[in-house]
């Protein structure tokens, strides 16, 4: 029950930053949300609001990438898992009401754990990356982990922001997948 109850913290975490933003949700915001008291909520979180906070868009973050793994986990091939994975990935990010209402509102406290948070699942991406990479391929010279790492930190980049590209059109799909993400790792010739 213990694990049950930190996790019942950070849902009403979540809960209070969706009704009021970050700057404003307190720890007295949380446990009334949680219905147990400020001791408790200190004797999960020790640092207090920022190890909550930390803690509510760490639990987002895997909730994004357990769903994104559903998406692609039987695609047969690297192509497949980005013409998969990215529109999924992007679809879910604009249309995450909190993580969108958060960025035009307060940006300046969000945008430094979303980068500590994609710094942590870059490992996680590319681990998921090497097998498709191993048989897709790499460059010569070029090891499979280090493709994986490029290939990992360019698909964030393009979920994040696609620039010229609309993830939702199948042809751009394509040739985003063909002619920069796998061109940077592909083998030659």
């Amino acid at each position: 029950m213990e694990g049950g109850l930190r996790q019942r913290i950070v849902e009403a975490g979540y809960a209070c930053v969706a009704r009021w933003g970050l700057s404003k949700t307190t720890v007295e915001d949380v446990a009334r949300q949680a219905e147990v008291s400020r001791a408790t909520v200190y004797r999960y979180f020790p640092g207090g609001r920022d190890e909550l906070i930390d803690a509510v868009v760490h639990w987002q973050t895997v909730q994004f990438f357990t769903r994104l793994y559903e998406e692609v986990q039987d695609a047969t091939s690297l192509e497949e898992v980005l013409g998969r994975g990215l529109p999924f990935a992007r679809r879910s990010l604009l249309e995450h009401e909190v993580l969108n209402r958060v960025l035009q509102t307060e940006p300046e406290l969000l945008l430094p754990q979303l980068t500590l948070e994609a710094n942590r699942t870059v490992g996680m991406i590319g681990a998921f990356l090497e097998p498709y990479l191993a048989r897709h391929g790499v460059a010569d010279g070029m090891e499979v982990r280090t493709a994986a790492d490029f290939l990992a930190r360019m698909i964030l980049s393009y979920i994040a922001s696609p620039g010229r590209w609309d993830l939702a059109d199948p042809g751009q799909l394509s040739d985003l997948v063909r002619t920069e993400l796998l061109a940077g790792v592909a083998p030659s010739g």
